[in-house]
């Protein structure tokens, strides 16, 4: 029998996006990126999966998208 791997993208947690967001160099809170959710739908162009029991689940790619700086994208 063979089973077959399913692989789903990683997410993160607020508080472990923030932090992730922190170690690559930017000041933010995890109450931070829930606020700037709450005013304007999303934070940064990033929209989280948001939980029956209310915890949003961050795409962990978007650590990268968020933190490579536009003249390197414009490159490759």
């Amino acid at each position: 029998m063979k089973l077959r791997v399913i692989s789903r993208p990683a997410r993160l947690g607020t508080s472990e996006f923030a932090a992730a967001l922190r170690a690559a160099g930017h000041s933010v809170q995890p109450q931070s990126i829930r606020r700037y959710l709450v005013d304007k739908g999303h934070y940064l162009g990033e929209r989280p999966a948001k939980l029956p029991n209310g915890r949003l689940l961050w795409d962990a790619a978007a650590i990268e998208r968020l933190t490579t700086p536009k003249e390197r994208e414009a490159q490759q």
